[in-house]
């Protein structure tokens, strides 16, 4: 069978949809022949790429942002297959193709993809309590967190105050900007109980705390300058309690991964780390690849070389 191409046509604020035709013939003459299906909501990325590997495909290619990404990833891992996964990046933040070094040009993608090697790397499972009270899993490729992120997040799905944006990807961006400057002055801490390993619970209080298997998420931030993806450990960042001013007074350490240097912020190795809300009938919200997928408690593990990936040479 020929690669499938799983393409979110929202992604990048539904500029995959209108480039389309751009696309593909860039990834036609640089990585060759190939099929394609698009998604038509969330969770369909999922049930494609399962349903395809089962059927025999041996490559599926994520063309999208982290959040379709992530979702062909869970697919492919729950078909119990040797299929591969490719990525194609298209969508407005591209943090795990930056781990894994694949251009964010369509031309140089293609011919990476092409030319690449096939690499058994890491991937994390969280299991958690979806927005219905329901205990669910679900794999993560590049990194998960509660607190600010989470917020952020939350804030972007439901900010409409720059519709009158004239540009998708503009409003994508500037809407995310946008909601990072609303979260962080309103900040304050989130107050959870923690288990790593084996160690004793203890209390923490958490600005943004993230469980991560590469090293950036936000759009770039480089969240966890040390995290391999083929060293079976998670890298734990917790940004402990910083105000305002210094948040925004060291925004640029996240960029460059020097804030784990400031005494606010703590990282450790783990393998399994458990989270739950400091009161019973709190609600702690946690993001996954970006995406906003329910509430504490979770228990977040480790998966050795699950999954094989496309990775540039």
């Amino acid at each position: 069978m020929l690669p499938l191409v799983i393409v979110n046509p929202k992604s990048a604020s539904g500029a995959t949809r209108n480039n389309w035709s751009a696309i593909a013939s860039d990834l036609r003459t640089h990585f060759g022949a190939f099929q394609v299906a698009f998604t038509k909501g969330p969770g369909d990325g999922v049930d494609l790429a399962k349903r395809s590997a089962i059927e025999g495909r041996t490559m599926i290619i994520a063309c999208g942002g982290d959040g379709t990404i992530n979702e062909i990833a869970n697919g492919i891992i729950a078909s119990e297959t040797d299929c591969e996964l490719g990525i194609f990046p298209s969508g407005t933040g591209g943090d795990f193709r930056r781990t894994l070094g694949i251009p964010s040009e369509p031309r140089e993608a293609a011919r990476a993809m092409r030319e690449g090697r096939t690499e058994a790397i890491d991937v994390g499972r969280v299991t958690f309590r979806n927005f219905d009270g329901e205990e669910t899993s679900r794999h993560f490729l590049n990194v998960t967190s509660f607190g600010l992120a989470a917020g952020i997040i939350e804030r972007v799905k439901g900010n409409s105050s720059l519709n009158w944006l004239p540009l998708d990807t503009i409003r994508g961006r500037a809407s995310f900007a946008l909601s990072t400057l609303q979260e962080v002055v309103g900040i304050g801490t989130t107050n959870v109980r923690v288990k790593i390993d084996d160690g004793e619970e203890r209390p923490i209080a958490t600005v943004n705390f993230c469980i991560a298997n590469a090293r950036y998420f936000g759009g770039g931030m480089m969240i966890a300058p040390e995290a391999k993806v083929n060293d079976g450990f998670l890298d734990v960042i917790n940004i402990g309690d910083i105000n305002t001013a210094k948040i925004i007074l060291n925004a640029y350490t996240l960029y460059r991964g020097t804030h784990l240097d400031l005494p606010e912020v703590a990282d450790t190795l783990a393998k399994r780390i458990e989270a739950r809300p400091m009161n019973d009938g709190e609600e702690v919200h946690i993001e996954v690849d970006g995406e906003l997928l329910g509430k504490l408690p979770a228990i977040y593990e480790i998966a050795p070389k699950a999954i094989k990936v496309r990775v540039p040479n």
